[in-house]
C-alpha cells in the first residue's frame, strides 16, 4: 500500500516563525528574571570581579610582552583594588608608591580620556562587596611582575614561583591561583 500525497485541502500545522521567536523571548525574559534569584546578586558580583581580575592580569602579561617592558600588577593592602604599573631593572626592587608609580595608560578608559590603569572596587558600583585578600604571590608578595616574554619572574629576573589571592563577597569567595613562571590562571570556588 502507497501513502497518498496530502490533498490541496488538507493543512499541514506548523509553527510560524513569529511564534518560535515569541516563545523564544519569553524564555529568555523568565530565565533572566530566574537566574538571578538561583545564583544570588553577590556571587554574580564576585564572579564579575574574577573575570574582571583575570582579563586585567592576562592585559598586563600581553602589554609586557607587546612593549617588550615589564609589567606589574599591584595589589592593594586593604584588598580595595589593584593598578598595573611598568617597572624597570633599576626600579624593579623598589617598593610600591602611588604617588609615584609608573602607571600604564587604560586603553579603555571612560570617555576615551586617557588615564591610568587602577581599579578601585570602591569606586565601582558594579562591584559594591567585593575584595582581595589572602595575597601571597611569589613568596608572599603583593603583586605579579610579567617580564618582556610575559613570563612571571621575582626580584633579580628570576622565575616567578606563582602564588594566589583571593576574591571575595558577602556570598561567594573564589581562588584565584597564578602558575609558576608562565603565570597561567586557573580559579576554584571556596565553599564559606
Amino acid at each position: 500500500m502507497t501513502a497518498r500525497p496530502p490533498s490541496p485541502n488538507q493543512r499541514r500545522r506548523a509553527y510560524t516563525l513569529i511564534e518560535l521567536i515569541i516563545v523564544i523571548a519569553l524564555l529568555g525574559l523568565a530565565g533572566s528574571m530566574l537566574v538571578p534569584q538561583i545564583v544570588g546578586r553577590n556571587s554574580m558580583v564576585a564572579q564579575a570581579a574574577v573575570r574582571k581580575i583575570i582579563s586585567d592580569l592576562s592585559f598586563a602579561q600581553s602589554d609586557a610582552l607587546s612593549h617588550q617592558e615589564f609589567r606589574r600588577v599591584h595589589f592593594y593592602d586593604d584588598g580595595s583594588g589593584y593598578c598595573i604599573v611598568r617597572v624597570t631593572d633599576e626600579t624593579f626592587a623598589d617598593d610600591f608608591d602611588a604617588d609615584t608609580a609608573d602607571y600604564i595608560i587604560d586603553p579603555l578608559s571612560a570617555g576615551g580620556d586617557a588615564s591610568s590603569y587602577i581599579v578601585s572596587f570602591l569606586d565601582d558600583d558594579r562591584f559594591e562587596g567585593v575584595s582581595v585578600s589572602a595575597i601571597a604571590i611569589d613568596g608572599g608578595a603583593a603583586f605579579v611582575t610579567y617580564d618582556q616574554l610575559g613570563g612571571t619572574v621575582m626580584d633579580g629576573n628570576a622565575p616567578g614561583v606563582g602564588g594566589s589571592f583571593v576574591v571575595s563577597s558577602d556570598e561567594a569567595s573564589y581562588k584565584v591561583n597564578i602558575a609558576p613562571f608562565t603565570g597561567k590562571l586557573t580559579v576554584e570556588k571556596i565553599e564559606n
